[in-house]
């Protein structure tokens, strides 16, 4: 009998990149879906490429979506700047300028159209409640509505096959994310979480961490609360 079959989105990043680890550990047989949405942060594709090696997904689909074409965000926009060096006390409060969009609702729409054409029972999403950054597509309330969206409108759906929408994450820290990556043999050197870094050290490495971003706090963050060295790259 073969195994079972799960999507799972994978931006590149740390949370990603344990949602991939979580589902391969779980024995689904894990198609790796990213998407190219005209991202400031394009590095984070090729680290989603390298960790979707070293984690043995099944495949690795990279999808094209022009969010760049909407603007509206800084990681969508050159005219609006990253935000950079805010107090931890700030980051979740609010809705800042890196929000994208319609980001996971769009992904989540591609990730549910690859799970129909390839059958899969499960989708899984690195979305994260308690470190994100105050996006309202992050909240417990956002993907139950989408569970009710790809119920209804989806073949397995309406045949009372709907897919599990899974968001592992969801209720962790970042120290917990990252005691979890380790323990799962996440490749977190590899993985990028900046929202603006800077070009590689060399051919074979990397993006280096801006290391001020959001993305860049909160990553700092958890490994330092986790007690854990980080093996990341950071310029600042």
């Amino acid at each position: 009998m073969s195994a079972r079959r799960a999507v799972v989105l994978l931006s590149g990043g740390l949370d990603s990149a344990t949602c991939l680890a979580i589902a391969v550990r779980d024995g689904l047989e894990a198609h790796a879906l990213s998407v190219d949405y005209g991202q400031r942060h394009r590095a984070e594709l090729e680290a989603a490429r390298r960790v979707a090696t070293v984690l043995h997904a099944a495949s690795h689909r990279v999808v094209k979506v022009d969010l760049r074409s909407l603007g509206g965000s800084a990681l969508t926009s050159d005219a609006i700047e990253v935000p950079k060096d805010r107090a931890p006390e700030e980051i979740g409060h609010g809705i800042p300028v890196s929000y994208v969009p319609a980001r996971n609702t769009v992904m989540l729409s591609v990730a549910t159209a690859a799970a129909e054409v390839l059958d899969a029972d499960a989708i899984y999403v690195g979305v994260n409640a308690l470190d994100s950054s105050g996006y309202p597509d992050c909240r417990p309330e956002f993907l139950e509505a989408f569970r009710a969206v790809a119920r209804l409108g989806t073949r397995r759906g309406v045949e009372g096959r709907p897919f599990d929408l899974r968001a592992p994450l969801l209720a962790l820290s970042k120290a917990g994310i990252a005691k979890l990556a380790l323990s799962l043999g996440v490749p977190v050197a590899e993985t990028l979480s900046c929202y603006d870094p800077l070009p590689a050290r060399s051919p074979v490495g990397p993006a280096v961490h801006c290391g001020r971003c959001d993305a860049c706090s909160l990553r700092r963050k958890g490994f330092r609360e986790a007690g854990l060295a980080d093996p990341t790259t950071y310029e600042g």
